[in-house]
């Protein structure tokens, strides 16, 4: 909501709800008691203030300031003046800093600014001209103000100011509100829907797990479930079972770091930490099967040993290239196998001797070579590995690719050992006999395991990483591989689209199958479906399987027999009912340690170690005060962006969370704004509705001037309803269409279509037009879609104005740098073009303050590319790529921006400020009113120059004339 109209009579709010893109908003007015919705057709827009005789100022591009403070990119807030209140707007001022929040107050415009250093309010004459300073804050910026017309009320930090600029007075408003506040009361959480992580106990009857930061042990089926460390003011992570079945390990901060805790099962005997050991941020941690000693990797690629016992460290190795792939102990303790990157697309399989405290290469890699693990007999080392390039042929266009990749392999440790592949001559067994034997298999290999233990490794380390054998299975995309007693564990992955991937899931995906490969038989199986992860109790007897927020337990050497669910939660189908597991939760505490943890991850994984030369502790301390004044995650959200603004930088967000839930009522929509749209419910088969038709009501509810379609839609999203409709000729009829939940991608199409419209028309059809919304596998799809459709004509516009950024521009680059060199001929096909869909003429990009991220890498690399023209806005200026992998304990999310961008032109430049176009058109608010798109036009007179002025050389076809000789009989 902005406020209201002047005369008082309607609501003014800013939303993107008929827009094809997602950002930015415009405004629309409503009616106090209700109505339609009516667009003022000012264009993108998130405030509005009036002046005394009609005059408007229109506030643009208002991204809270506090959330990136001291921001100078393209998107930028600006303030644009309608003074005549005749529609012509210009901008009203440039103070080198983020605009926001227009107000007209006593004969001025006010506004906040950080052009200073700190969010502050300032004012200026309508004319623009006498910049007045009101306040002088540097701890916190000024946010959301509003006025009644004299005063300014607006918040600061976690209180309420209220500014008199007749008189200068800026005092804090003092607040007594009775309040409860609900939401930091106690309440209960389970680990039904807040596992984190978990791990059996060594002989496989219990778990220990992590839940809501929690840290518990329960019997699978039986028994308590017992909650260890503290209860409220801590998180933990990561935990492990210690080889004696009655202690564990794991991550905790109760300390204020994260540092490794010793805990004992019964719940009356004290925790052990390790404090003093700078241990990182642990992303896996393992146990010696042997010793009382604890491996972790860690975000600096670091692979650590913790003695327990001795509270010592010492740090085995580290890679400068990426993180450790994986890391796993010997059955006997000893050597430990670890993926290790020696490059940037290059790991292989190292192996750590700590007796001898040497590491040795374990694998020569092709490429790629990770998730080591061992036979626990000791005659193998399994591993992942990426050597199989077996290309696929693309179904679009011409192009390959490697979608599989990888496949199991192991290693032989003894040079005496042959491959477990090539069988070996035996007898064979017929009848009662077979029988026979594969019941005392089933009946050994219960034992089998803790004998094999006992022995110790050997490693015939001379010309072993020449005795790597590929598993007989076919390519894929395999997760993990384990080893039991003369079976193999693995998961794969199928291939599938990307366009429904989410970056942030509820929970883990459940899309892996879980088989085991017989070494004996020389067969595979599948364990079971539908898969997340799987693990091994310490003895390789009982199998511990994920399957999105479930668990369930089986003997490892079984696979999974589902038509026992249906028994529900026990041994018969081995489920866990991991609701068993509940603990008490105090919002205050949990907001309080995320806080911290939010600050933590900042510190550690930003991509400047100096973090720009930021006090990051007095950040801390200064915002720290504010959590007591929380009184809701939401609140606490906005507590975190203000907190990591401070960063300067883009790309530190704050996602997701335990929000109370509210009710929903989606919006059902039909795809139209009562004019024609191709992808509208209304032209479905056996619809018919046209141009000029009335609606006349819905589900039987009749339409007048106070109720929309809207109103009669609300939540009916996904819904089958029954329009009334009276044609423009003929008798009413009633018509039966499944609404959309969602009608921006129908939106979207036709704008695009749109323009491809208007590009072929103002060329006759010489020149093609490619949108591309986002760098992600939307935008690459969108991208193929048009380019593989316009590439031939004579020129090209790419437009990434609006574009939301991911990571392939390289990809998209790649087709549009090629350059045509020659044509393939043929007799009756004509000519193609090498290399293979190239562009055939000259091309102009459109970009704008909306294209971010990648798209300000794409805009400015199309530049520096020299493809051509670069043409409308600058861009956003937010290249700081992230990883976010590190959930906070409620499962929110914040990112850290790990990955700075350089060229070689403007070196680290793009970042808080994006890339300037060759030609500048502005959009303005009179544009968006006329239906004009000025950046468009431009784009179309500058390739038309170009198309016109190029010449292409094409293979002249001069075959021979007539039909050649006949065979007649």
């Amino acid at each position: 909501v902005v406020g209201w109209s002047p005369d008082g009579r309607e609501v003014l709010f800013s939303s993107d709800a008929r827009s094809p893109f997602y950002q930015p908003g415009e405004l629309f007015a409503v009616a106090a008691d209700g109505g339609a919705v009516r667009r003022l057709a000012l264009g993108p827009a998130d405030d509005i203030a009036f002046g005394p005789d009609g005059e408007r100022v229109l506030g643009r591009n208002r991204r809270d300031p506090a959330f990136w403070k001291r921001y100078r990119g393209g998107t930028a807030g600006e303030l644009w003046a309608d003074l005549k209140g005749k529609g012509e707007f210009k901008r009203l001022v440039r103070t080198g800093g983020n605009l926001a929040w227009p107000l007209w107050v006593g004969g001025r415009v006010f506004f906040v600014s950080d052009h200073e250093g700190s969010g502050n309010l300032y004012s200026v004459l309508p004319s623009g001209r006498g910049l007045k300073r009101h306040t002088t804050h540097k701890n916190f910026y000024v946010r959301n103000p509003a006025t009644d017309g004299a005063r300014i009320v607006y918040q600061h930090g976690a209180s309420l100011r209220l500014l008199d600029p007749a008189t200068g007075t800026d005092v804090e408003v003092a607040i007594d509100l009775a309040s409860p506040r609900p939401q930091r009361a106690r309440r209960f959480v389970s680990a039904a829907r807040h596992v984190e992580d978990w791990e059996l106990h060594p002989q496989g009857h219990s778990l220990a797990i992590v839940f809501r930061g929690k840290l518990s042990t329960m019997g699978n089926w039986e028994g308590p479930a017992l909650q260890h460390g503290e209860r409220d003011a801590a998180r933990y992570r990561l935990p492990r079972w210690l080889n004696d079945g009655k202690r564990m390990v794991a991550v905790s901060d109760a300390g204020g770091e994260e540092a490794l805790e010793v805990h004992a099962v019964s719940p009356t005997d004290a925790p052990k930490r390790l404090a003093g050991l700078d241990i990182g941020r642990a992303v896996t941690l393992s146990i010696d099967p042997k010793a009382d000693r604890a491996l972790l990797t860690n975000h600096r690629n670091e692979l650590l040993v913790v003695d327990l016992a001795a509270g010592t460290m010492k740090k085995v190795d580290r890679s400068d290239f990426g993180s450790i792939r994986g890391a796993a102990w010997s059955p006997d303790g000893r050597w430990v196998a670890y993926g290790f990157h020696t490059s940037a697309n290059i790991s292989l399989i190292r192996l750590w001797d700590s007796k001898e405290d040497k590491v040795h290469d374990a694998t020569a890699p092709v490429l790629r070579d990770a998730m080591p693990a061992w036979d626990p007999g000791g005659k193998y080392l399994y591993f992942l590995s990426h050597r199989d390039f077996d290309p696929v042929y693309d179904g679009l266009h011409f192009d390959l690719n490697f979608p599989r990749g990888s496949r199991p392999h192991l290693v032989t440790l003894r040079k005496d050992l042959p491959s477990p592949f090539v069988p070996a001559p035996k007898p064979l067994k017929k009848g009662d006999d077979a029988k026979a034997d594969a019941k005392d298999k089933k009946d050994d290999a219960k034992d089998k395991d803790k004998k094999e233990e006992t022995k110790e490794v050997l490693i015939d380390l001379d010309g072993l990483t020449e005795r790597v054998v590929a598993f007989p299975l076919p390519e894929g995309r395999y997760l993990r591989v384990m080893g039991i007693s003369g079976k193999v564990l693995f998961t794969a992955l199928p291939i599938s689209g990307s366009l429904d991937r989410s970056f942030y899931p509820a929970a883990p995906s459940a899309k892996a199958t879980l088989k085991s490969y017989d070494l004996e038989g020389r067969e595979t199986k599948t364990v079971l479906e539908r898969v997340s992860d799987f693990d091994l109790s310490r003895d390789n007897t009982t199998l511990g399987i994920q399957t999105g927020l479930g668990v369930r337990v089986a003997a490892a050497a079984e696979t999974v027999d589902t038509g026992k669910d249906s028994d529900g939660f026990g041994r018969k189908s081995g489920l866990v009912d991991l609701s068993r597991a509940k603990a008490s939760l105090d919002p205050a505490l949990e907001w309080r340690q995320m806080y911290a943890d939010a600050w933590r991850l900042q510190r550690d994984l930003f991509w400047n170690p100096a973090l720009k030369g930021l006090d990051w502790l007095a950040v801390y301390k200064r915002y720290e005060p504010l959590l007591e004044r929380v009184a809701s995650r939401s609140e606490f959200t906005d507590l975190l962006w203000e907190m990591q603004g401070e960063l300067g930088t883009s790309h530190a967000y704050a996602i997701g969370g335990d929000y109370r839930a509210a009710p929903r009522y989606d919006q059902g929509h039909l795809g139209a704004e009562w004019a024609w749209d191709a992808d509208s419910p209304l032209r479905a088969p056996g619809v018919n509705v046209k141009v000029g038709d009335v609606l006349k009501a819905v589900d039987g509810r009749p339409l007048d001037a106070a109720t929309s379609p809207g109103h009669a839609l609300v939540h009916k999203a996904g819904a089958e309803v029954l329009l009334g409709v009276q044609p423009e000729t003929g008798e009413p009829r009633t018509v039966t269409v499944r609404t959309l939940r969602d009608e921006r991608p129908a939106r979207y199409r036709g704008w695009v279509e749109a323009n491809r419209r208007k590009v072929h028309a103002a060329t006759r059809g010489q020149v093609g037009y490619i949108h591309v919304p986002d760098m992600g596998p939307t935008g690459y799809a969108e991208f193929h879609r048009a380019y593989l459709a316009e590439v031939e004509r004579d020129g090209l516009i790419v437009d990434v104005r609006n574009n939301g950024g991911g990571h392939v521009s390289a990809l998209l680059l790649e087709k549009l740098a090629r350059r045509r060199i020659g044509y393939g001929a043929s007799r009756w096909s004509g000519v193609e073009s090498y290399p293979q869909d190239a562009p055939a003429g000259p091309m102009v990009a459109l970009t704008d303050e909306w294209a971010g991220s990648d798209g300000d890498i794409f805009s400015h690399a199309f530049k520096r590319l020299g493809l051509g023209p670069l043409i409308g806005k600058r861009t956003w200026g937010g290249v700081i790529g992230i990883h976010p992998r590190f959930p906070l304990a409620d499962g929110g999310v914040t990112t850290q921006p790990e990955y700075a961008f350089w060229f070689d032109d403007v070196g680290w430049g793009v970042e808080n400020y994006g890339t300037d176009p060759d030609i500048e058109v502005d959009f303005r608010p009179q544009d968006h009113a006329a239906g004009r798109d000025p950046q468009l036009d431009r784009g179309l007179v500058e390739i038309k120059k170009r198309v016109a002025s190029f010449k292409a050389k094409k293979p002249e076809l001069k075959w021979p004339k007539g039909a050649g000789p006949r065979l007649d009989k």
